[in-house]
């Protein structure tokens, strides 16, 4: 039985979204199982390479309790491509117009990057509340969306971009921030070593990142 989107929403899946980077497809079942086998069910396969197609459709087939999503959706086709694939959640670095109509069209929850608060506010205006905010550390931080959630309390997101171990604590504690995006879970000589008990341990310790975030 495939694993549900709490409410349609990408952001209620677990405390820390893992940013997945694959160049051989091969590598995304056992991959997947280390992550959810950690808590962290939801997973973000980016379109960075051409293994990620094949990588999304694996998961999708063969670990039905993950919740496989595409990353790194820059255009039309690309996200009707990875819905095709199985992609069950979209993620952009930004957004234009045009992207968001096939993302909305898509059928499947989407999380558009923005970095500024006219971005923000735009999508607003078009009642979307869950929201990327990238690149985070390089376009303010925590400081930054500790700020918009005065004015624009109604947005939510998910950062990413620079965020580690250390620093997803101070992302997690706040009001407008339903989980973070990373990498650190799935270090690239992990992946090369197929070290999938590491890859576990990793992703548990993240997924155990919430509740000590909440508690400052």
């Amino acid at each position: 039985m495939s694993a549900a989107l709490p409410a349609d929403s990408v952001l209620a899946l677990a405390p820390v979204l893992p940013v997945v980077v694959l160049e051989d497809a091969a590598d995304a079942v056992p991959l997947a199982r280390a992550l959810v086998a950690g808590g962290l069910p939801a997973i973000e396969i980016t379109l960075r390479t051409a293994a990620a197609p094949e990588a999304i459709r694996a998961v999708a087939h063969q670990v039905p309790e993950a919740v496989v999503g595409a990353g790194t959706v820059t255009g039309p086709g690309q996200a009707d491509a990875a819905v095709a694939a199985g992609a069950r959640f979209l993620v952009s670095p930004g957004w234009t117009e045009t992207l968001l109509a096939a993302m909305t069209a898509s059928g499947v929850p989407f999380l558009p990057g923005v970095s500024t608060a006219s971005e923000v506010v735009a999508l607003l205006e078009r009642g979307i509340r869950e929201m990327k905010f990238f690149p985070a550390e390089a376009a303010g931080g925590a400081a930054y969306l500790r700020s918009l959630a005065g004015p624009l309390p109604q947005a939510r997101f998910c950062p990413t971009g620079g965020i580690g171990q250390d620093t997803a604590p101070e992302y997690l504690a706040l009001p407008n921030v339903g989980c973070v995006g990373g990498s650190w879970m799935v270090p690239a000589e992990a992946l090369a070593a197929r070290d999938w008990a590491r890859v576990e341990r990793l992703a548990r310790a993240a997924a155990g990142l919430s509740a000590d975030a909440r508690c400052r």
